[in-house]
Parts: C-alpha cells; sequence; structure tokens
C-alpha cells in the first residue's frame, strides 16, 4: 500500500519550553487534521524580557496522510 502526505508549517508558542511550544501546535492541529504522521523543527526563536527567556515559538512542519 502507498501513501500520499501533505505538509503543513505550524507556529506553536508556550512560556514554559519549546519542546511544550511544539506540543502545544500538534495537539491543536490534532484536532481538526486527521492522520499526523511526523514532525520536523524548523526554527526556534524565544521573546526575553529583562534578560531572561519569556516565551518560547517553534516552527514545525506537520506530514500526515490523505484519505484515499
Amino acid at each position: 500500500m502507498s501513501h500520499t502526505y501533505k505538509i503543513i508549517e505550524l507556529v506553536g508558542s508556550s512560556p514554559i519550553s519549546s519542546d511544550d511550544a511544539v506540543k502545544n501546535a500538534i495537539a491543536q492541529a490534532n484536532k481538526t487534521v486527521k492522520h499526523l504522521r511526523w514532525f520536523e523543527v524548523i526554527e526556534t526563536r524565544g521573546h526575553l524580557e529583562e534578560g531572561l527567556v519569556a516565551h518560547w515559538q517553534v516552527t514545525i512542519k506537520v506530514g500526515f496522510t490523505l484519505d484515499t
């Protein structure tokens, strides 16, 4: 059996960690996109306040299989 995949780009954010930002993006996508299969972190950014990391933002590509 062969599969066809579609890739979407998402940006997740979190005040806790970059891992949490990824999890937030995937959890939100999972509400409306079926058959999520993999992700790839493309970019990681952060917001600083008073010299400390205040917020993480992560851009990811997510692959999912299309219904046949």
